[in-house]
């Protein structure tokens, strides 16, 4: 088996012999509900055409928050808010969340939404354009968290950036890491299912990482940078 082998990521001894059922899934993807200011983001995505994390994904992006008493966080694709209501409701009361987001009128509808939920502008700073641009400009380990929600195959430069951006502790998450399912299956080859199994594989034999793969909405993997 090949260092780059997806079987590598479970053995037998980790197969779960009774997997979990989708009313059980679909249970835990709805244990925290959203509100109704989630709700009209979410409309409003689903209006623009945009994808949005689903509540399972949102109250784990806001527990992580919420655990690393995060007071910075960057989310590399804004969409029309939807994650980024969950991430700053898990942020300390000072914390400031930078978007990034080719799309300004995308921005312009999150923007909406977080003035909705009571945040004064402060605490969310847009910034329209291609992440990969906008990134570098950004302070070197300064950031408790980082959001990869944006275009998948640039993924691996997402994680580039993020592990300079992060503050020794802090988190790498990255949403749809098993893209529809296919990340696991070796007989999925599209370049798309490639570029993410080998990003997990890159993240799993990095020893600056400390990894897990979350079975939450199509997979969010997760990783802390250690020392």
């Amino acid at each position: 088996m090949t260092s780059n082998d997806p079987r590598r990521w479970t053995t037998e001894e980790d197969v779960i012999s009774t997997p979990i059922s989708p009313t059980a899934w679909a249970f835990t993807e709805g244990f925290v509900p959203e509100d109704e200011i989630l709700a009209e983001a979410r409309s409003r995505a689903q209006e623009m055409g945009v994808g949005a994390i689903d509540p399972g994904t949102g109250a784990t992006l806001r527990f992580l928050t919420a655990a690393l008493d995060a007071r910075a966080v960057v989310e590399i694709g804004t969409g029309t808010g939807v994650s980024g209501l969950w991430l700053l409701r898990g942020m300390r009361a000072d914390g400031v969340l930078t978007t990034v987001d080719v799309e300004a009128e995308h921005q312009r509808l999150a923007r909406l939404g977080f003035t909705e939920a009571g945040f004064p502008a402060q605490r969310a700073r847009t910034i329209p354009g291609a992440a990969l641009e906008v990134l570098p400009r950004l302070t070197d380990s300064h950031y408790d968290l980082v959001l990869c929600d944006a275009d998948p195959h640039e993924a691996g430069a997402y994680l580039d950036e993020a592990l300079r951006l992060l503050r020794p502790g802090g988190v790498v998450v990255v949403v749809d890491a098993l893209s529809a399912g296919r990340v696991p299956d070796p007989a999925q080859r599209d370049e798309l299912t490639v570029t993410l199994r080998d990003l997990g594989q890159r993240v799993l034999d990095d020893e600056r990482l400390l990894p897990v793969l979350l079975p939450v909405g199509d997979g969010l993997l997760c990783a802390r940078l250690v020392g």
